[in-house]
């Protein structure tokens, strides 16, 4: 195997075009802990994506034999990786992430371990347990809890509820993104569960503090209206389009998030280009 394949199989099964959005989650909920500390950043950064890479590759490695039945292009199946090499570099990398996340302090770690746990009982169980998207809500969720921590204020409630609102809406997403492996029709309940951090925003934010955040609100409904516009026209449709536009608008839920916190400029120039780079990495790795 050559060296261009081998890097090509990792970035997929790193699923590596989401990282941009996980590390707007380190980013959102690190300023919302109140930011400094800048020496903890690196350590969130990496440590959280190696969690986020390991728990994809553990995702495949626990689903080698559906794979084969239902999506034989993953890489396991079709022989460009054994499923032996992919545990090993899932554990690896949990492990690896877990050590950096330690340096945020006793908060972040015990919230590390919190978040791998998650991640372990998600990739176990989300083929056969129907409540698994929430499981990966919770994922995202101890992500801000554990940049919260690594602020200069500590974990507060500002992380707290901000994440449980990305959490919500990431329970939508996954519950869309169940139709990729499954025929049927996409429920529209969960599709609700996407304006939690719009209603979060609007319930939290008064006076100038509503002013900074309600055209990221605009921009957020919008992009989430143009993601989930096909579900509600019927008949056939790329549910897997869906997904990347969704997981593409979690830069955007952070991006409102921290809105009243930032400069608009600052927070406009951040996460406008994170979400281009998820844009421009799934037209090269698939998100799903």
């Amino acid at each position: 195997m050559n060296s261009a394949p081998q890097l090509r199989t990792l970035l997929v099964l790193g699923r590596v075009s989401n990282l941009p959005t996980v590390w707007s989650n380190c980013l959102a909920g690190w300023w919302l802990g109140g930011g400094g500390n800048f020496w903890k950043l690196p350590f969130l950064l990496i440590g959280i994506s190696l969690l986020y890479t390991g728990g994809m590759f553990l995702n495949d490695a626990f689903d080698e034999d559906f794979d084969r039945q239902r999506r034989a292009e993953r890489p396991i199946p079709t022989g460009k990786i054994s499923g032996l090499q992919v545990w090993r570099w899932g554990f690896w990398q949990l492990a690896l992430g877990f050590l950096l996340l330690c340096f945020g302090g006793k908060v972040a770690a015990l919230a590390a371990i919190l978040l791998v746990a998650t991640i372990l009982l998600y990739d176990f169980t989300h083929k056969f347990f129907m409540a698994a998207p929430w499981l990966m809500g919770a994922c995202r969720f101890w992500v801000y809890v554990i940049a919260g921590a690594c602020g200069v204020e500590g974990l507060n409630g500002f992380p707290i509820f901000c994440g449980a609102a990305l959490a919500l809406y990431i329970v939508g997403l996954s519950y869309v993104a169940r139709r990729e492996s499954y025929r049927g029709p996409v429920p529209f309940w969960p599709l609700l569960l996407l304006a939690a951090p719009i209603i979060l925003a609007l319930a939290m934010n008064v006076g100038v503090f509503r002013h900074a955040a309600l055209w990221i609100t605009v921009v957020l409904a919008l992009w989430i209206t143009r993601a989930v516009r096909l579900v509600f026209r019927g008949g056939e449709f790329n549910v897997g389009l869906i997904v990347t536009n969704l997981l593409a608008g979690i830069v955007l839920v952070d991006w409102l998030a921290v809105a009243p916190q930032l400069l608009p400029t600052t927070s406009a120039v951040i996460f406008l280009l994170l979400f281009g780079a998820t844009k421009l990495l799934q037209k090269f790795v698939p998100a799903t």
